[in-house]
């Protein structure tokens, strides 16, 4: 791999825009210059590449005589070599840097992504016993930082996750009902405040442990324990007790009632982990996690997550046997996919390497019940310019491509922009940060972007030192959720009138029992904020996934993403000669 990349650089170095298989005159100084190394190793180098017959070297001897070397392979036909030693040696993300490090232009990475999606997709082995062992290989670009669920903060790792883990209870895939999980059944006594929880005898484990009541106290003491600001902390702060009664019994204690619970259980926040996790250790864990999921992690880096199916499985055994996902610094998409596919999501492609090639196969599309949504609150907490809510109206105006309110005087020349805006956000959004900074100064307004990481993002000190705060909204069947703890936060940074009454709306939601009765308070906080102009909403996308015919049981589960446990592929046919 190393002979890849030293081939790249001198490639680079070297390569005629007008010849790709070029010819150059040059030294052994120059090319120990290029490799960084002596004459001596420079000449090895060389020798190893025509004897690999990517170059052809004709040395000349003599003061001012300057040999000559022809390239005989295009810089992408190595570049995927490499990267083919790399995903066997699992270390794909060395070879994609060194790849960017020496492409001078994008046509690399593009026909990098052509031999992706013949490498990526279902790949099926039958062995000498005639059984299939089949293999989805996915691509995301986000990448795989911790599978633990205390740690977790990017949907990727929510998506594997919920693949590794389970909770006391799910949604369907379709209808987003609240069904048995870990748990087959619970009551609730009549103060909706004390729920109890009967577990599923003998699930095992990915170590072979059985789960008890004892692991899912020590989860949520553990939950209860992290420091700092998580998702759904809100519902957290509201257990009061957890306790075993029994080894399939446990109950929750409750400090006031709130219909979130239940669907908090649901998240792959609340997923039940081994009470044995420290004896691994925390970080090991996020790597080597232990769940009840349908699948089982056999290998985690940096640029690779191995997935094995978990044959005990208690709600019946996964169709693929392995899942293969690897980090990619740029999107993989079908060339028939619109401009409208969220390219920020791709691991919800599947591909079919057998069809990729052809072009008289049609790609399908369907769309999840899940959507993207990017908007921008106004710190109005802060002692600023922001407090005046004609100078909101201004700035959101100016966002919205649109006329100033009426309440606004267009005329007025005496107004005066505020000195600076400083605009917070993660180094994810800061595309989404640029834009909204270039409509801002077309209007005369100087912004300051500060894209903060996102456990610094979730420290108030950034955001309530902030002017402007961009945030996303993933809309899936826990949208309430997500909702709930998104105005929690906004509520922290708007003025004090509204707050009280955010806090107000809020504190009835969790105890309306009625799901449509909460819908319509939460768009009533939503209203009352796009009226005060203190948030205004970006853009929404959808989330999309495309994938092939052949490619059977896609569907979704609560979250948006494809439910790999049911995903399957019809067997191999077997060749039958004609007599």
């Amino acid at each position: 791999m190393k002979l890849h990349a030293q081939f790249l650089r001198l490639h680079s170095h070297t390569a005629d825009d007008r010849d790709e298989n070029h010819t150059i005159e040059t030294t052994l100084d120059e090319l120990a210059a290029i490799f960084d190394c002596t004459h001596r190793n420079a000449l090895m180098i060389i020798q190893k590449m025509e004897k690999h017959d990517w170059i052809q070297w004709t040395p000349r001897r003599g003061r001012g005589r300057r040999s000559s070397l022809h390239f005989l392979i295009q810089p992408e036909d190595i570049a995927v070599q490499s990267m083919m030693q790399a995903i066997d040696r699992h270390d794909i993300k060395r070879a994609l840097d060194e790849i960017r490090t020496h492409s001078r232009s994008s046509t690399m990475q593009e026909h990098l992504q052509g031999w992706l999606l013949n490498y990526f997709g279902h790949h099926a082995e039958v062995r000498s016993d005639q059984q299939q062992i089949d293999t989805l290989r996915l691509p995301i670009r986000q990448q795989l930082y911790t599978l633990d669920p205390l740690y977790m903060n990017w949907l990727a790792e929510s998506f594997v996750s919920s693949h590794v883990f389970d909770g006391l209870a799910r949604r369907a895939n379709e209808s987003g009902e609240i069904l048995p999980g870990l748990a087959h059944a619970w009551e609730v006594d009549a103060t909706r405040t004390q729920w109890t929880f009967f577990l599923r005898k003998e699930v095992l484990f990915h170590n072979g442990k059985i789960l008890t009541a004892e692991d899912v106290v020590y989860t949520f003491e553990r939950l209860s324990r992290a420091p700092g600001r998580r998702l759904y902390h809100f519902i957290v702060r509201q257990i009061e007790h957890v306790q075993a009664l029994s080894p399939t019994m446990v109950r929750f204690e409750l400090k006031e009632p709130n219909e979130l619970f239940l669907s908090f259980l649901c998240t792959s926040r609340a997923a039940i982990v081994p009470r044995e996790l420290n004896q691994a250790g925390e970080a090991a864990f996020g790597i080597r996690p232990v769940g009840t999921g349908a699948f089982k992690v056999t290998e985690m880096n940096e640029s690779l997550c191995i997935l094995e199916a978990f044959a005990p499985y208690f709600q019946g055994r996964a169709h693929l046997d392995r899942v293969e996902i690897v980090q990619l610094p740029w999107a993989t998409k079908p060339e028939s996919a619109t401009d409208t596919a969220d390219t920020a999501s791709p691991f919800h492609i599947i591909h079919n390497p057998v069809l990729a090639g052809n072009t008289d196969t049609a790609w399908s599309q369907i769309h999840s019940a899940a959507s993207v949504r990017k908007f921008i609150t106004c710190n109005t907490h802060k002692d600023g310019p922001l407090r005046n809510p004609e100078v909101r109206a201004r700035i959101v105006a100016c966002l919205d491509h649109r006329s100033l309110h009426p309440m606004v005087n267009a005329s007025d020349d005496s107004y005066e922009p505020p000195a600076t805006l400083q605009i917070a956000t993660i180094p994810e959004y800061r595309a989404d940060a640029d834009r909204v900074a270039a409509q801002l100064e077309s209007c005369g307004y100087t912004c300051n972007i500060v894209a903060a990481s996102m456990n610094e993002f979730k420290s108030s000190s950034i955001r309530m030192e902030s002017d402007l705060i961009i945030f996303s909204l993933f809309r899936d069947r826990d949208e309430q959720l997500r909702l709930f703890d998104l105005y929690l936060n906004v509520s922290g940074h708007v003025e004090p009138h509204s707050r009280v009454d955010i806090e107000r709306l809020l504190r009835d939601i969790t105890r309306e029992a009625d799901h449509t009765v909460r819908a319509r308070q939460f768009e009533h906080i939503e209203t009352r904020l796009i009226h005060e102009h203190q948030l205004h909403i970006l853009y929404e996308k959808p989330v999309q996934t495309a994938y092939l015919p052949s490619v059977r049981g896609v569907s979704f589960n609560s979250q948006g993403w494809v439910d790999l446990r049911h995903v399957w592929f019809p067997p191999a046919q077997p060749q039958i000669s004609k007599p």
